[in-house]
């Protein structure tokens, strides 16, 4: 059977150890709402979106320059009618290089084509890897409002 885990990646021209320090610079990319340090092993963290969403996140696996994992230990959203969709899913930050590149590989383990929000969180991930991450590691300031430019 297919993967059918949500994946996204960037292919950028920084170094696999920019990627890796701007991967772990979760408030620059993802949101300046959290709460608790990101950017070590076994760190603990508040994330939060207004009311519509809120994840207990810890860091659970940092491979300098290769890869960091995230662990969903606990997740609210207002909007689905499991509101604990993200529990238990692992978010992968794969990193390699790719010639004189270095490749970014996102993968959030678990959420899957059947959940309800899917179809949100797939083009929040787009966005916030995509343009967000992408323009840290580019320009050392991510778009965290990037959902607010013309598409």
């Amino acid at each position: 059977m297919e993967n059918q885990n949500f994946t996204t990646g960037i292919l950028v021209e920084q170094s696999p150890a920019e990627v890796f320090k701007a991967v772990h610079n979760a408030r620059a990319w993802w949101s300046e709402d959290i709460e608790g340090d990101t950017d070590k092993l076994n760190d603990e963290w508040n994330y939060h979106f207004g009311d519509n969403h809120r994840s207990k996140i810890k860091t659970i696996e940092t491979i300098p320059e290769k890869k960091v994992v995230w662990l969903v230990e606990d997740n609210y959203f207002k909007f689905t009618k499991d509101s604990t969709e993200w529990t238990g899913n692992k978010i992968t930050f794969e990193i390699s290089k790719q010639g004189n590149k270095t490749q970014l590989v996102f993968t959030q383990i678990g959420l899957v084509p059947t959940y309800e929000c899917y179809n949100v969180c797939r083009d929040a991930w787009i966005g916030f890897i995509q343009k967000s991450l992408q323009s840290l590691i580019a320009t050392g300031k991510g778009k965290l409002t990037w959902y607010l430019e013309k598409r």
